[in-house]
């Protein structure tokens, strides 16, 4: 029986890596999957397994956990704010759910192809609408939006990711494999301009700046990153100072970009912070936060007070906005031990494995996307923020290795 679990259960976890995009069509099947998992975890596990979880960044994320579960508790609001945590335990459940697998490249071929199937499912979707409605219209249209098969941000992190994995699993000399990683990173990099997703095109311009600290010639291609980024700083002071933008406290604020102005995101992303900091302002300090429903409650607040267009203002209370910050949403839910610790986990996370190219773009990766979603809001973010601490395991077991074979 163990065999058979053991033989099982390395593709159970592919095929839930493989499907996560289609949950809205397959809602059932992510949780079958998890609980057979669950069931199957203590009749494979080994003793010697639970040492992929002897690392540090490990540990802070599972105090951060804790944290805010006991936090949640001792306030007297884990009925409310329960569905946000639930997030978090999908995720540290399946960083342990993980180490009985011995192969993660099962999981990144279940992230290729599952990029792939998403991406071949929304041109189908595109092709259907475009036809309908006899129009064609790429970037921010509303054909682009109803077509893709998640949201336009998890849809261009899933593509990072598989960009990620098939750049890294390239060999350095000839192999007939490397034909389909280069051909699968040319589709998804495509398939990111075609949608316009702003987030996961900065992020491989800075995965891309990051690769540069690696490998020889670092002089010269830290250089080149300098230069890159003094360039892309010189671009936006231009930009900035020929539209003369003025921020403001309120949602009147003056038009920015128009490559920012063209978002459907950006005047979303520019109400919720403006409001999170007169939250801020106005409760000053906490410790312990005050709980990631209240915290909707009081965005909400500040929505219905300080937008003035009638429609507008309905669309954000009836939509009840988070933060789309995880940073703030962390300091405003569970306070500044929370941010302390998230803060605390990534830092650490990047100093551990600063030397290895892979988990540190990953790392970069999940930065980049708290700066403008709260990852716990929503299953799928959890599920890759789940896949992040795998990666992280995995490369600690690989340095760990590394380092015995050289006593």
């Amino acid at each position: 029986m163990r065999i058979l679990l053991a033989a099982i259960y390395p593709y159970a976890f592919l095929l839930l890596y493989l499907i996560i995009p289609f949950d809205n069509y397959i809602r059932a099947l992510p949780n079958i999957l998890l609980a057979i998992l669950v069931l199957a975890f203590p009749f494979i596990v080994k003793k010697g397994d639970f040492k992929k979880l002897k690392s540090l960044p490990i540990a802070i994320f599972l105090g951060l956990f804790a944290y805010l579960l006991i936090d949640s508790l001792s306030s007297g609001r884990l009925a409310e704010d329960f569905n946000i945590i639930k997030k978090v335990i999908i995720t540290v459940g399946l960083a342990i759910l993980y180490i009985p697998v011995a192969d993660v490249k099962k999981i990144n071929s279940a992230i290729i192809f599952s990029s792939l199937a998403a991406i071949l499912f929304s041109v189908y979707n595109f092709v259907l609408i475009t036809d309908a409605t006899g129009s064609f219209a790429l970037g921010d249209s509303p054909q682009v939006v109803e077509s893709l098969l998640i949201d336009r941000l998890y849809l261009g992190m899933l593509c990072t990711f598989s960009i990620l994995i098939s750049f890294q699993a390239i060999q350095k000399k000839y192999h007939p494999d490397n034909n389909y990683y280069l051909a699968n990173i040319l589709i998804n990099a495509l398939f990111i301009v075609l949608i316009a997703s702003k987030i996961a095109l900065v992020s491989l311009f800075v995965l891309v700046l990051i690769k540069q600290f690696y490998g020889q010639r670092k002089i010269l291609k830290i250089l080149i990153a300098a230069l890159s980024i003094t360039a892309v700083a010189v671009l936006f002071f231009v930009i900035k100072n020929e539209k003369n933008i003025q921020s403001s406290q309120s949602e009147n604020l003056k038009s920015p970009p128009a490559f920012i102005e063209n978002s459907m995101t950006y005047e979303l992303r520019a109400v919720v912070w403006n409001c999170a900091k007169s939250i801020i302002d106005e409760d000053g300090f906490t410790l312990t936060g005050i709980g990631f429903d209240a915290t909707k409650n009081e965005l909400v607040s500040c929505y219905e007070s300080q937008i003035s267009d009638p429609e507008k203002r309905e669309k954000f209370v009836s939509e009840r906005y988070n933060t789309h910050n995880q940073f703030l949403d962390f300091y405003l839910s569970a306070g500044f031990i929370a941010l302390l610790l998230f803060i605390f986990f990534i830092v650490i996370s990047f100093i551990s494995t600063r030397k290895q190219f892979f988990p540190t773009a990953m790392l970069a990766i999940l930065l980049m996307y708290c700066m403008v979603e709260n990852l716990f809001h929503r299953q799928i973010g959890a599920y890759y923020v789940g896949f992040i601490l795998i990666v992280l395991m995995t490369m600690h077991e690989g340095a760990e290795n590394n380092r015995i074979k050289n006593l």
